[in-house]
């Protein structure tokens, strides 16, 4: 009999859920609109077993993806477990084998060098393929009809890094895939791979690297030259390993770099620039861009730490409002010659994260993002739901050209999830679409899909479908039109 730990990762709105379904046509308030045609697929943390140890992080659950299979007015939903080979070996066992978050130290002996991978942090669709990602490994690839598992991509042995990110962009211009592996020769490690794939899924490029320290690299930029990579200290040790601590935890006192790396053959380690500046927190990107010999790569800046699950290396407790994080432009000039940033520009007071743009626009200047907001100052009669277990109650849009900011709240029980931008058309004007975003419905124990007029945020949901069921705290998602998935509707909806 499964007896999940009665601790926060594994109560409330986070208890395990461990539901695959289909559900066709779910119920919904409001028009869905009819241009939305395609499926948004996002991913969850969703442990299979009660964890090999005492405790786990939320962070550590096995991936769960959901479908929401938008066509015709409706919605249906489709969601299936991410089968990696932990999955299938937890699976066969009946009970977890893998241990600890990213320490392979506590493994069981049986499965000692296999790929760790929970396949949870993003679902993206690229190439005719679901892709279920996890930064520590390959990336997972599925059926994004039936969604079944395929198996690790390591393109057909081409691929000779051990990992593969869990935030990949698309250069718009190419149509590449861009991405990189960090820990790329082995856990802990300062090497690092990037790589780009072609729009029939080849590996074309790795170019190995080395980065300033090792830490998690969750997410970067790309511009039309360049690719963007912050190294922030979430350090990490075999040390800690060793020492039974978190994988990961804060070092307040190491200094902060932005690497610009030439996207190109060839490249070698001094053709990289290195910029430094003090100390901070940042992990997910919104964008970034040239503007002449200036690189602007725009992030939610915190002051401190946003994880409390790692830990300050110095003992230091949590601060919760130095963790709040802020719409930042970080500037740098390829023309200057030494390694200080050209400018640190706050660009809003709100505190937001999980940041989003219009996808088709990725390396250019973009005037318009959206964000997971986290405002204090709203009433709160009931927390939970989210990534970091900070706050996530609104959902807010800012106009970078004009200044104007948007800002709806999904009240005192409830919380949201990461947003994601549909464009109207292919050809559609930049921000011209919708948004559709899962909402923690907290006091009644399940979700919501919703569905917004991207540029007109304020005036709440033109639809929201009702989910029958709980989604657990979700981590990543994107749509795909019907087209790129290349499979009729009916297909997506059998």
């Amino acid at each position: 009999m499964a007896q999940f730990p009665n601790t926060p990762s594994f109560t409330g709105f986070n208890t395990p859920s461990r539901i695959e379904a289909d559900i066709a046509d779910l119920a919904h308030e409001g028009t869905i609109p009819q241009g939305l045609n395609g499926a948004f697929y996002r991913v969850q943390p969703d442990p299979q077993f009660p964890p090999r140890l005492d405790d786990d992080i939320a962070f550590n659950g096995d991936g769960m993806i959901t479908r929401f299979h938008i066509h015709d007015g409706q919605v249906d939903f489709r969601q299936r477990w991410a089968k990696t080979d932990k999955w299938k070996l937890e699976n066969a066992a009946g009970k977890a084998l893998f241990g600890a978050y990213r320490n392979p130290l506590t493994d069981d002996e049986a499965v000692k060098g296999e790929i760790r991978s929970t396949a949870n942090t993003n679902a993206f669709v690229f190439g005719g393929k679901l892709w279920a990602m996890k930064e520590d490994s390959p990336a997972l690839v599925m059926d994004p009809a039936t969604m079944e598992t395929f198996g690790f991509e390591k393109f057909g042995g081409k691929m000779t890094g051990q990992t593969f990110t869990a935030h990949p962009k698309v250069d718009p211009k190419t149509g590449n895939m861009v991405a990189i592996g960090y820990a790329a020769s082995g856990l802990c490690t300062d090497d690092v791979t990037y790589m780009e794939v072609s729009p029939e899924g080849e590996l074309v490029r790795e170019v190995w690297f080395k980065v300033p320290y090792y830490c998690m690299m969750h997410d970067f930029g790309i511009t039309e030259d360049y690719l963007v990579l912050h190294i922030v200290p979430s350090i990490g040790s075999w040390e800690r390993l060793e020492q039974g601590k978190p994988h990961f935890g804060f070092d307040t006192t190491m200094p902060v770099h932005l690497g610009i790396i030439p996207r190109r053959d060839g490249v070698r380690q001094e053709d990289i620039r290195w910029f430094t500046r003090d100390n901070c927190f940042a992990s997910h990107v919104l964008n970034a861009w040239q503007e002449g010999t200036k690189i602007h790569f725009v992030t939610c800046e915190a002051k401190n730490n946003m994880f409390p699950f790692f830990p300050d290396v110095h003992g230091a407790p949590f601060n919760g409002m130095e963790a709040m994080s802020h719409p930042t432009d970080w500037v740098v000039d390829m023309a200057s010659n030494g390694e200080d940033f050209a400018g640190i520009v706050k660009l809003s007071d709100t505190a937001a994260e999980f940041p989003r743009i219009d996808d088709r626009f990725t390396g250019q200047k973009t005037r318009h993002g959206w964000f997971l907001e986290m405002d204090m100052k709203r009433p709160v009669e009931l927390r939970g739901g989210s990534a970091g277990g900070l706050l996530m109650n609104c959902l807010f849009h800012k106009d970078f050209e004009t200044g104007r900011e948007q800002h709806w709240w999904c009240g005192p029980v409830s919380s949201l999830q990461e947003p994601c931008f549909v464009p109207r058309a292919k050809d559609a004007p930049e921000g011209d679409g919708w948004i559709v975003q899962v909402c923690n419905r907290l006091e009644e124990q399940r979700s919501d899909l919703l569905i917004f007029d991207a540029l007109d945020i304020e005036k709440g949901p033109v639809a929201t479908v009702n989910i029958p069921i709980r989604l657990r705290f979700g981590l990543h998602g994107n749509w795909a039109n019907a087209d790129e998935i290349g499979l009729a509707e009916k297909v997506l909806a059998a």
